[in-house]
Order: C-alpha cells, then structure tokens, then sequence
C-alpha cells in the first residue's frame, strides 16, 4: 500500500469509531431515565456502599437546577461520556486492526496485551471511583455543615462534572502498572529504583492528588491518594517480575 492508501484506511478507521461513538451516544441519551439512575444513584441512602459499610440510613441529597440550559447540555455531556466508553473497546479493535499488519508476531502479542490491560485497568479505576471514592466524598461534603443555620444544596451540574472528571482522572491514575511495565519491559525503569524512590513517590502522589481532586478537600485528597499509593507498591512488584525486552 502506498502513503495515501494507508491515509484512506486511517480516515475509514477514524470515521467507522466516530460512528460507532455517535450511535452508542444516541443510545444514552436515549435512555436518559436508566443513565441517571445509575449516575445519580450515590445521592440516595440505600447506594450499594452505604449499605456495605453501615451508614446511617437517613442520608439524600437533594440536587438543584439553576441553569435554563443547564440540565439539556448535562444530559447531553454524560450521553457523550457513556457514549465514549461503550464504543472504546471497538475504538482499540479497529486501531489496532489497523496498526498491526505493520507488527511482527511477537509485538503483535506485546501489543494485544498492552490494549488489553490498559483498558481493563481503565475500566477498574473507573468503577473504584464510583463505588468508592466518589461515594465517600459526595457523603462527606455533601452533608458537611458549618452551622445547622447553613444549608447545603448541590447543583446537578457540579455533581455530574464532579463524578465524570474524577472517574476520568482515577480512569487514567489506573494506567500506571501498565506503564510501568513497558517502562520496565524497555529497560527503562526497574522495581528497585522504584522501591528506592518510594517516600519520594508518596510526596509526589500527595501533590498530584490535590491537583486533581475536584473538590481539594482533605476528604477526597485521602480517598484520591490511597488507592493511587497502593497502585505504586503493585507497579513495583509487577516492574520487579518484568524482565527487559532483548
């Protein structure tokens, strides 16, 4: 194939996952009343985790709307999010469809096994952020008060860029085993030098977390921080276990 042949078949690619994107985005938002059930299911006191760890059972979150446009473009944003995440295993399958002619046998492998738990790890940050630091903290702050004279009351557009950034955020977090071990699959990084840096690995995480934490509370900052520390101590143990490609 020559340069231009290899363009076409990259703006097929491209179009074929921008199409399947639209239609599972259509389909969210589609059904809005499911979609939100599941977003908005952390606001009430029977959520999965409450029960789990015996909170108090007279906890709700009542959320407000104080935009015109505010709830149409919301539904319109996590339509696109759900839309997203449904078609990326077929985005990976096509581009890596694509690429892989270009590949021996063996990157090949290396390759399927780099899409694959990049995304499963993708997929598990995801779901930890939902079931249990997102929960957590929107208890928390949600029912904070200052003063029984301070009301709190919590916009949906807050509560569902809260929920989306920090599942993006924790999604991404999620990678670093997987670079880790092609780090230490190149030869670039091994589990020593990663156990020899871990104090200064923590001091790191702690920084990153408060910057990325939506709300920067102390709360959310351990929730964030936590899980992200106990990624570190896997990675060290997966870079150890990984020998460097010859």
């Amino acid at each position: 194939m020559t340069f231009w042949d290899h363009l076409d078949e990259l703006r097929g690619v491209i179009l074929r996952v921008l199409l399947a994107t639209t239609v599972f985005s259509a389909a969210a938002f589609c059904m809005k009343d499911e979609l939100f059930a599941v977003l908005l299911a952390p606001t009430h006191a029977d959520f999965v985790t409450y029960r789990l760890i015996g909170a108090d059972g007279h906890f709700a979150l009542k959320l407000v709307n104080t935009g015109l446009t505010e709830q149409f473009m919301v539904h319109m944003r996590t339509a696109l999010y759900a839309g997203l995440l449904c078609a990326s295993p077929y985005a990976l399958y096509a581009i890596f469809s694509f690429v892989s002619p270009g590949l021996y046998e063996k990157e090949r492998r290396v390759g399927v096994r780099l899409a694959g738990s990049a995304y499963v790890m993708f997929v598990i940050g995801t779901l930890i952020n939902y079931f249990i630091v997102f929960p957590l903290a929107v208890r928390f702050l949600g029912t904070y008060q200052v003063s029984p004279e301070v009301g709190n009351m919590l916009t949906l557009h807050s509560y569902i860029d809260t929920l989306l950034g920090l599942g993006l955020v924790m999604g991404i977090v999620f990678e670093l085993p997987v670079v880790c071990w092609l780090l230490a699959r190149a030869g670039i990084l091994t589990g020593d030098t990663m156990a020899n840096y871990r104090r200064h690995a923590f001091v790191g995480i702690l920084i990153a977390a408060a910057v990325i934490t939506p709300t920067g509370d102390p709360f959310s900052l351990f929730a964030v921080t936590l899980p992200v520390y106990l990624l570190y101590e896997i990675s060290i143990f997966i870079t150890k276990h990984t020998q460097p490609h010859a």
